[in-house]
C-alpha cells in the first residue's frame, strides 16, 4: 500500500518539481552549489529540448536530469543518478564541457551574422566578438549530481566539489567547470546543521518515498520544500502517470541488476586474472628453483668428478709407493712372507709385483 507521497528521485516526480517550477530549482541550486552570496541565482530559463544531451537507453533508465541557465549565462545541469558507475564522472564532465562549447558557438554565430549584416549595409562595425572577448564572456558551468548509491567508499563525506585548481597553489582557481557530486546514502542531517536549506532539500530527497504517510514538520514549515511535497502527493497523479512512475522504478531495478551482474563479472574476471598471475608467479618461482637446483647438481657433479680424479691420483701414488716399498724389501733379501707381513699384502700379491 502506498503512503501519501511518491519518491521525488523518480524521473516523473523529479522533473515535475525541478523541471517545471523555476523557484524550486533556484532554491535547490542556491542551497547545494558552492556559490558566494553575490553569486546567488535569481532567475533561470530551462534549456530547449534540442540542447539537452542525448542519452543511451541505459542512461535514460537510470539518470534523471534538469538543465537550465540564468541571466548571467551560467549553465546548470542537475542530475539524479540512480545507479553509480565509474563512467558517470567522465560523462558528467563531457556534458558540462559541451554545454560551454555550444553556448559559445551560438554566441559566435550571432556575432558573425551581426558583422555580415553591418558589412552589407556599409556601416562601420567594430568587432566585439573576437576570440579573446569570447573567452572573457565565458561563464561557469555547474553540474550538480545526486548519486543514489555510494560512489566513494574511501571517504565518509558525501559532498564532493571538483574544479580546476593549481596543484601547488590551491587559492588559484580557473573558473569554468564546477562539478558537485552528492552521495545521498551517506547524508546525515546533522552533517550540515549550519546550512538549513541544504539540509531540508537533502532530507526531502532522502526521507520522502512511497512509504511516507506523514512528512516531517521541519519540511512542511519551509515554503519551497512544502510546495515540493504537494507536487509529489500521490493524489496529484493520474493512473497513466502512476504506471509511468512504476515503470521507471522497474527500469531502475533492471539497470541495477544488470550493473551488479556487470560488476560481478568484472570482479570474477579480475579474480581469475589475479589467480592466473599468482599461478604464473608460482610457476616462475618453481622454474627458478629448478634452475637453481640444476646448477647446484651440476656444481656437485663437477666437485664429485674432481674428487674422483683426486682419489684416483692418490690411489696411483699409493700404489707406486707400495710397489717401491716391496722392491726395496725384496732387495733386502726378505722372504715373501716377511714382506706380506710388513705391507699388509698377501703372499701372492707380493710375488706378483
Amino acid at each position: 500500500m502506498r503512503g501519501k507521497y511518491l519518491n521525488p528521485k523518480a524521473d516523473l516526480t523529479f522533473k515535475k518539481i525541478f523541471g517545471e517550477h523555476p523557484n524550486l530549482v533556484i532554491s535547490l541550486l542556491n542551497a547545494l552549489l558552492p556559490l558566494k552570496e553575490d553569486e546567488r541565482i535569481e532567475r533561470i530559463e530551462y534549456w530547449p529540448a534540442e540542447k539537452i544531451p542525448r542519452r543511451t537507453q541505459a542512461e535514460k533508465d537510470s539518470i534523471v536530469d534538469v538543465c537550465c541557465h540564468d541571466s548571467k549565462k551560467r549553465e546548470f545541469i542537475v542530475e539524479m543518478q540512480m545507479t553509480w558507475t565509474e563512467a558517470f564522472k567522465k560523462r558528467v564532465l563531457l556534458n558540462a564541457s559541451k554545454a560551454a562549447i555550444k553556448r559559445e558557438q551560438s554566441d559566435a554565430c550571432i556575432s558573425f551574422a551581426e558583422r555580415e549584416q553591418a558589412r552589407l549595409k556599409g556601416k562601420a562595425y567594430v568587432a566585439q566578438s573576437e576570440v579573446g572577448e569570447v573567452y572573457q564572456r565565458l561563464q561557469p558551468v555547474y553540474a550538480l549530481n545526486f548519486v543514489n548509491e555510494s560512489m566513494n567508499l574511501d571517504t565518509e563525506g558525501y559532498y564532493h566539489h571538483y574544479q580546476l585548481v593549481h596543484q601547488e597553489k590551491s587559492d588559484e582557481v580557473i573558473d569554468g567547470l564546477q562539478l558537485v557530486f552528492i552521495e545521498l546514502p551517506k547524508f546525515k542531517p546533522q552533517s550540515f546543521s549550519d546550512k538549513r536549506m541544504q539540509v531540508l532539500w537533502l532530507r526531502f530527497l532522502t526521507e520522502i518515498n512511497e512509504h511516507t504517510m506523514e512528512a516531517p514538520g521541519e519540511l512542511l514549515e519551509n515554503p519551497e520544500v512544502c510546495q515540493a511535497l504537494k507536487i509529489v502527493e500521490v493524489a496529484a497523479y493520474s493512473p497513466l502517470e502512476m504506471r509511468a512512475y512504476d515503470k521507471f522504478w522497474d527500469a531502475v531495478s533492471t539497470a541495477r541488476t544488470l550493473e551488479y551482474a556487470r560488476k560481478q563479472e568484472i570482479l570474477d574476471y579480475q579474480a581469475k586474472v589475479s589467480q592466473a598471475k599468482e599461478q604464473i608467479a608460482q610457476a616462475k618461482e618453481q622454474i627458478a628453483q629448478a634452475k637453481e637446483q640444476a646448477t647446484q647438481a651440476k656444481e656437485q657433479a663437477t666437485q664429485a668428478k674432481e674428487q674422483a680424479a683426486q682419489a684416483k691420483e692418490q690411489a696411483a701414488q699409493t700404489e707406486a709407493r707400495l710397489l717401491q716399498t716391496v722392491h726395496n724389501l725384496k732387495s733386502m733379501h726378505l722372504t715373501s712372507e716377511q714382506i706380506a707381513a710388513a705391507t699388509g699384502l698377501t703372499v701372492k700379491e707380493v710375488e706378483a709385483l
